[in-house]
């Protein structure tokens, strides 16, 4: 997966009007130049890669080490293409706080003014929801979702750009989605991921948790007292019971899960889980009963269905995920899928030495679309400028 790194504080101002009509008319010349010259699809394929899409940021005039960046570019692309939509071919639905939430409904709404087929409308709206699911519930790095857009084209392309924030160390974190890039929604989805901070998630994606997840809508179809049982066994076991470090390091319980007939039983070594970010959890068992009994059901045949189903969270995943590690003995990963580099690398050769075929072919595509723009000569310019200087 490519992935990218740039520093995004939480931003709570404002962007002046002055500033936004200006990132609205320049947003809308560089999609239309774009979208002549590569067409809609290729478009979306540049919006789905991060370093590009901050670049986007950065020549429209925003801060480009703010999280800002990402919901006034996305916003300022919205209303700057609007009552062109058609002629260009691409379709910007979502947006920030109570706005994301309606982005199904905005996505029906274009259905139906386009004359779309319903089952290309449904999965717009299947990704929609998914991709907010999985970046929400299944991929657990201590952000949550406030932004949400999703961009598509007339034959069912299209991009997710969400952004998530952690109140703790005031920083956001981007998602970035390609539906050409998607293979399997839970499994390693994202074209790219912008963070300023390295976290320890609980990654129900990577491809390490994939036995975990096949487990986890097992044990959903399977009967919901069972892993009620077990959850509660682990629970009050002296496997995850809260000690000191020095504990751990002069201490080796071992422990025996004795299971039903055709399971074999399971030696566990607590030091191991002493780290594990479920042990602090404090489940509601009534709530998550019900969840469960729900799933089961609707017999979700894998975990993607499984998480598609309502009510199903990041607790009941991590309810589950604990069951699987400590009963069945499959570990999840624990690897943020974000990574501490740039994609272009960087000047002084840290992480790596600029990759200077893909930072040319940024700037090759937005300087050609800023010199096809109908805007005036000397905002041609300082576009160039912020654009050449962005990352230096």
């Amino acid at each position: 997966m490519r992935t990218g790194i740039a520093t995004v504080p939480l931003d709570t101002g404002r962007c002046p009007p002055w500033l936004f009509e200006r990132m609205k008319k320049l947003s809308r010349a560089i999609a239309v130049a774009i979208v002549e010259e590569f067409g809609p699809e290729e478009f979306l394929k540049r919006v789905a890669d991060p370093v590009w899409f901050q670049s986007l940021g950065c020549v429209i005039g925003f801060d480009w080490n703010s999280s800002g960046l990402t919901t006034t570019t996305l916003g300022a692309l919205k209303e700057g293409i609007r009552g062109m939509e058609k002629d260009l071919g691409i379709f910007v639905c979502g947006g920030k706080g109570k706005t994301s939430l309606k982005t199904p409904e905005q996505i029906q709404k274009w259905g139906e003014w386009l004359g779309l087929k319903e089952d290309l409308v449904y999965k717009l709206i299947y990704a929609s929801k998914l991709s907010a699911k999985v970046d929400n519930s299944a991929l657990q790095d201590g952000y949550t979702l406030y932004h949400h857009n999703l961009i598509f084209t007339k034959n069912g392309k299209w991009v997710v750009v969400q952004q998530g924030m952690n109140e703790k160390n005031s920083t956001a974190r981007r998602y970035h989605w390609l539906s050409d890039r998607v293979k399997n929604f839970v499994e390693e989805p994202h074209s790219g991921i912008v963070t300023q901070k390295k976290t320890k998630p609980l990654n129900l994606i990577a491809k390490k948790s994939r036995e975990v997840r096949q487990i986890s809508a097992e044990m959903v179809r399977e009967e919901p007292k069972t892993f009620l049982k077990d959850l509660n066994l682990i629970l009050k076991s002296d496997v995850i019971r809260r000690r000191s470090p020095s504990y751990y390091s002069t201490k080796n319980f071992l422990t025996k899960q004795k299971r039903i007939p055709g399971f074999c039983e399971v030696e566990l070594n607590n030091v191991e889980f002493f780290w594990h970010p479920v042990l602090k959890e404090r489940f509601d068992l009534r709530r998550l009963k019900r969840t469960i009994e729900s799933a089961h059901f609707l017999k979700p045949k894998n975990f993607e269905e499984l998480i598609s189903i309502k009510g199903v969270g990041p607790r009941t995943l991590r309810a589950l995920t604990l069951v699987a590690e400590l009963i069945y003995g499959k570990k999840p990963s624990y690897e943020d899928p974000a990574r501490y580099s740039f994609a272009h690398g960087g000047k002084d050769g840290t992480p790596y030495p600029v990759n200077r075929p893909a930072y040319d072919e940024t700037i090759e595509i937005i300087e050609k679309a800023i010199n096809k723009t109908k805007i005036s000569l000397k905002e041609k310019e300082g576009a160039i400028k912020r654009l050449r200087t962005s990352f230096l």
